[in-house]
C-alpha cells in the first residue's frame, strides 16, 4: 500500500475529531438525500415551491440525479473533496435562484449544507487542513 492508498487519518491522534466529522458530514448527508428523494417523488409542496423559483418539473428528476451523484462522490473518502466541489456548485445554483427573486431566507438551507459539508471533511482530511490553514504554526 503506498501513501496514495492510505487513508488521511488525524495526525493528532483524537479520533474522536475524526468520528466527529463523519457526525457533522451527516447533516449535508440528510438535506441532500431528503431533497434528492422530493425531486424524484414529485412530493407536492416540493414541485410547487419549484414552480414559483421557476424551475419546471421536468427537470427534477434529472437535478436529483445531479446532487445524488454528488453526494455519493462526497460520502467515498478518496473523491469526497471532488464532491463537496460538485454539491458547493450545485447548491450555489440554488442561491443565485433565490437571491435573483429577492428572498434571503432560503439561502441558509444551501449555504450552511455547503458549509458543513466542508467543515466534515476539513476535520478528517489533513490535506484540506494543510491546503486552507485558518491559522499558521508558529
Amino acid at each position: 500500500m503506498n501513501a496514495v492508498d492510505t487513508p488521511v487519518r488525524l495526525k493528532t491522534g483524537k479520533s474522536w475529531v475524526f468520528w466527529a466529522s463523519w457526525v457533522i458530514s451527516a447533516w449535508p448527508t440528510f438535506v441532500i438525500c431528503t431533497s434528492g428523494t422530493w425531486k424524484l417523488t414529485h412530493y407536492a409542496p416540493y414541485v410547487r415551491e419549484f414552480a414559483r423559483i421557476g424551475w419546471p418539473e421536468s427537470v427534477l428528476p434529472l437535478l436529483a440525479f445531479l446532487q445524488l451523484g454528488s453526494l455519493a462522490l462526497y460520502l467515498i473518502p478518496r473523491t469526497s473533496v471532488l464532491g463537496a466541489v460538485l454539491l458547493t456548485g450545485y447548491l450555489g445554483g440554488a442561491i443565485a435562484s433565490y437571491t435573483r427573486m429577492g428572498e434571503p431566507y432560503p439561502v441558509l438551507v444551501p449555504l450552511s449544507t455547503s458549509l458543513i459539508a466542508w467543515l466534515g471533511i476539513y476535520m478528517r482530511d489533513e490535506r484540506l487542513r494543510a491546503l486552507l490553514p485558518f491559522r499558521r504554526r508558529v
